[in-house]
């Protein structure tokens, strides 16, 4: 079984800035993509970052500049550095990864639970 657990959310004034972390315990073998989805009230959860185990992020168009997502191979964690925060970033973010487990030596994909991003104006 595999567990992503979030943190890092909280409420902050437009401007402001968050950090978000995942952590990812249970039976891995290796982790490949990790990422950061979010969904906001009434709408759809949508893409906002990801990185390959080597490193290579790519990010949605509404955060470049402002978010940076990085990750800790060895503690099998991702951040997401949340700069210059506005309104509209408010939502529940979570945590997915593509997550090859010991028993099977397969890929499988998880999501962790979330976390509340409340930017205030």
């Amino acid at each position: 079984q595999v567990q992503l657990v979030e943190s890092g959310g909280g409420l902050v004034q437009a401007g402001g800035s968050l950090r978000l972390s995942c952590a990812a315990s249970g039976s891995i073998f290796s982790i490949d993509a990790m990422g950061w989805y979010r969904q906001a009230p009434g709408k759809q959860r949508e893409f906002v970052s990801t990185i390959t185990r080597g490193g290579l992020t790519s990010y949605a168009d509404s955060v470049k500049g402002r978010f940076t997502i990085s990750r800790d191979n060895a503690k099998n964690t991702v951040y997401l550095q949340m700069n210059s925060l506005k309104p509209e970033d408010t939502a529940v973010y979570y945590c997915n990864a593509d997550v090859i487990t010991i028993a099977t030596i397969r890929t499988r994909n998880y999501w962790g639970q979330g976390t509340q991003v409340t930017v205030s104006s």
